[in-house]
């Protein structure tokens, strides 16, 4: 009996030491967890999204990449959630209502695709529930990890983020080849259906969380002074310390994108099939990871001018090699088009998180003392602002171009242009800080924005819905 006992006791600590980075695994910690997974393994239907645009409705590569660009729309908006659900309680609660809501509209929009939807409009509407749903679940557990990490230990800094961006992206691994697997053996609607099931477990995370009833709604807690911090983000974002770095990479990340030609050229011309795609996505998480490995051990102490002006030159001229393939100049080397995307996507993945993750440390530096988090909310919806843009802008070319589900004569330039394009912003690299912008003295400090702490702030990964819809086969525009 002792010795089963000691047992139980080391598991418990190794669970904690070990796998949950020192954070006691209580009933939030596992709601917490469940909701991030779910955004992770969400990426089951990634590739079915993008089958069933491209054949079930028949839509060109430009209105394809049209419509990954409206379901950012819910991203670009999410600190207004983050206002909802702090001003608006639902039956006395901010947080437990909204996670049930949003898993119910997670439900929605995949028993829609899987069921009902037969159109591009109708397919839109769809997408945006969808985004909807994982914006407002994001909102919410993200305002829970910042509450808990405010009571972490300096020691333990960190980790609870850490863990959860951890968890999210085993999801994803889990996701990544099954979900090629699953479309090749049962089809997109098939697939829809399954993935319908977890918006519910998210919904279920909803009763593992601790909050207390607001008794009365004129609680001045549920009355956030929206003027008072709106006014302090307006004077935060107008110094040029906090501006001009924003808009560089606002321009660097708006940049056209070509994902969605080149999903259909692999497809249609290379025959490249859902399982094969399944592999492909695998290889890529895992070189996402590398990539963060890589900056994490070797990159980490160089200036954000040099990093990201390097790997954006580095990552332009790797892109170019998918002018091999577009060309099919690589058969005439004797390299097969399979082993020739895999490696090309393994290369310029860990390039692309490279050049990426100097952004989000940078948008977290940015941020004055007092309003880090509402300033951070509103950088990441500004990036993805510039992803929408960049995905209307790669559209709008695509159809410029004639680039269609069936003429690729013009695929080769639409590489090049969003290729080079990358490198526009270049001149402008001395917006970019030289030095770690939280030692310049030109930065104010605000009074707390405990409401937007609460509830509006951003992950450093923003999980959301639109990277699951984005064909990832070779990232042509990083």
């Amino acid at each position: 009996m002792l010795i089963n006992h000691l047992g139980i006791d080391r598991g418990k600590k190794f669970l904690k030491e070990t796998i949950l980075f020192g954070n006691d695994p209580n009933p939030e910690l596992i709601g917490i967890l469940g909701v991030y997974f779910v955004q992770g393994i969400l990426g089951l239907s990634r590739l079915a999204v993008s089958f069933f645009l491209k054949d079930d409705l028949a839509l060109s590569p430009s209105q394809m990449g049209a419509l990954i660009g409206v379901a950012a729309i819910p991203w670009v908006i999410k600190p207004a959630f983050g206002f909802l659900s702090d001003g608006l309680p639902i039956f006395g609660y901010r947080r437990r209502p909204y996670l049930i809501l949003s898993g119910i509209l997670g439900v929605l929009a995949w028993l829609a695709l899987a069921t009902v939807v037969e159109n591009a409009w109708q397919a839109t509407a769809a997408i945006l529930l969808g985004s909807l749903s994982v914006t407002i679940s994001d909102v919410i557990v993200d305002s829970l990890v910042v509450e808990r990490a405010r009571r972490e230990s300096f020691t333990q800094s960190g980790s609870l983020q850490s863990l959860t961006w951890g968890i999210s992206a085993l999801g994803g691994l889990i996701t990544a080849y099954l979900g090629g697997w699953l479309l090749a053996h049962l089809g997109t609607r098939p697939v829809f259906a399954l993935t319908a099931i977890f918006p519910l477990i998210a919904s279920a995370m909803a009763f593992l969380i601790t909050e207390e009833k607001i008794k009365n709604n004129n609680d001045a807690r549920s009355k956030p002074k929206v003027k008072e911090q709106i006014g302090q983000l307006w004077s935060a974002i107008r110094q040029k310390s906090i501006l001009l770095p924003t808009a560089f990479i606002f321009l660097w990340q708006a940049t056209p994108s070509a994902d969605s030609a080149f999903f259909y050229f692999t497809t249609n011309e290379l025959g490249f099939e859902p399982e094969f795609l399944g592999r492909v996505r695998l290889v890529t998480s895992l070189a996402s990871i590398l990539g963060i490995w890589v900056y994490q051990r070797f990159l980490k102490a160089i200036s954000f001018r040099l990093i990201l002006g390097w790997s954006t030159v580095i990552s332009a001229l790797l892109g170019m090699t998918t002018l091999l393939l577009v060309t099919h100049a690589n058969r005439a080397l004797g390299i097969d088009d399979h082993w020739f995307s895999l490696g090309d996507s393994l290369i310029l993945t860990v390039m692309g998180q490279i050049a990426f993750l100097p952004v989000l440390i940078l948008s977290a530096r940015l941020c004055p003392v007092g309003i880090e988090a509402s300033l951070f909310a509103l950088l990441m919806s500004i990036w993805n602002m510039s992803g929408l843009v960049s995905q209307e802008i790669g559209a709008l070319l695509t159809h410029w171009l004639g680039v269609t589900e069936t003429n690729f004569d013009n695929l080769w330039l639409l590489v090049v242009i969003t290729n080079l394009s990358t490198l526009l912003p270049l001149p402008l690299i001395k917006w970019l800080p030289s030095t770690d912008p939280q030692s310049q003295e030109v930065k104010k400090t605000f009074p707390p924005a405990e409401v937007f702490e609460h509830h509006v702030t951003g992950s450093l990964a923003e999980p959301g819905f639109i990277p699951e819809l984005v064909p990832e086969l070779i990232d042509t525009r990083d």
